[in-house]
């Protein structure tokens, strides 16, 4: 079966197909954006269970580009060190570890001023208390995102993730009902992205994999969707490796949400862009995880919420499916009964 099976890609091989998908912990209390205790052991906790790839919640390039001043950062050299900690303890059990890079844009709610936009249009119903962004604002962000990923690359990931989903900036720059700007970055939608990975690109190795987070559809009407998508990687290719495909989060949408609802947009881009695909969305189910993988609707499973409530469901999986030879041999008197 391919959960059991490990997936290469560039310098990077995964032992296995899960993945724990980036889920914002809030946990920097002293709001400094550094590796605490608890990440820690909350990221080796889900290694110990045996997931193939963890990916580290969303991480603001800038101060204020954090979704919120709990969140973690690497705009600065000393957060390095806590994130090479992180991935020592992540590595140190067997699993692969990403990061995702993030600016939140209009969606900030730090106490830090400057929140950045790229047009100044309401967000739902919330105050607009941000600027649409100048040309050097968005030359600042986008060198951010450059340092940020050379931090990562010195802290030892072995990979890393754009978050151009959930209404966050690279986001807002995408979609025609956040960005109404006139010049080059409202008439080629797509510049800031561009911009963005280009600058990455030029301090992330190139054996190691870079992929973006994305959401294929805003569920809105004249918002973006798949074939806007399809179009952006194409013109991108050679430079991304791989797509996690997630929706929405732009701003209110009526969405109606099932076990697995977003698999058929992961299997739609993939096949457009002719790119490997992380799949996401309620994958709860047993049966419904392995769906995804046989059928071809990604090749990477990525678990969110079920994860949280159960770090140890690969081991589940793999006594449920024939493979009590995955169960890690520290667990094993707790299975013993099923071995």
């Amino acid at each position: 079966m391919k959960l059991f099976e490990p997936f290469a890609i560039k310098n990077m091989t995964l032992k296995n197909r899960l993945v724990m998908p980036p889920m914002c912990m809030y946990s920097c209390h002293a709001g400094d954006g550094r590796v605490t205790d608890f990440h820690l052991a909350h990221y080796a906790a889900h290694a110990i269970g045996q997931a193939g790839l963890i990916i580290v919640e969303a991480t603001g390039v800038t101060p204020e580009g954090r979704i919120s001043d709990q969140c973690l950062g690497l705009w600065e050299d000393e957060q390095t060190e806590g994130m090479r900690q992180l991935v020592d303890s992540v590595h140190a059990q067997g699993s692969k570890i990403a990061l995702q890079l993030n600016h939140a844009g209009r969606k900030s709610t730090t106490a830090a001023p400057g929140h950045l936009a790229p047009s100044a249009l309401p967000y739902n119903n919330h105050e607009i208390n941000y600027a649409q962004m100048t040309a050097e604002d968005i030359a600042h962000v986008v060198e951010a995102f450059r340092q940020a990923a050379r931090r990562a690359h010195e802290a030892g990931f072995d990979s890393l993730e754009l978050h151009g989903a959930h209404g966050y900036l690279i986001h807002q720059f995408l979609s025609p009902l956040s960005n109404q700007r006139a010049d080059l970055y409202g008439q080629d939608r797509l510049s800031f992205l561009r911009e963005v990975v280009q600058a990455v690109r030029t301090v992330w190795p190139e054996e190691k994999p870079l992929w973006i987070r994305i959401s294929a559809t805003d569920w809105l009407e004249d918002g973006i969707g798949v074939e806007d998508w399809i179009g952006w990687l194409d013109r991108l290719r050679g430079e991304l490796d791989m797509v996690h495909v997630s929706s929405g989060g732009l701003q209110k949408a009526p969405v109606h949400v099932y076990p697995g609802y977003m698999l058929p947009l992961a299997h739609q881009i993939g096949q457009g862009a002719g790119l490997p695909t992380i799949g996401v969305g309620y994958l709860d189910d047993a049966q419904l995880i392995m769906h995804a993988l046989e059928s071809g609707s990604c090749e990477l499973v990525a678990l969110g919420r079920e994860l949280l409530r159960n770090p140890n469901k690969f081991i589940d999986l793999a006594l449920r499916y024939g493979r009590p030879d995955l169960v890690p041999p520290q667990y094993e008197r707790a299975y013993r009964d099923q071995l």
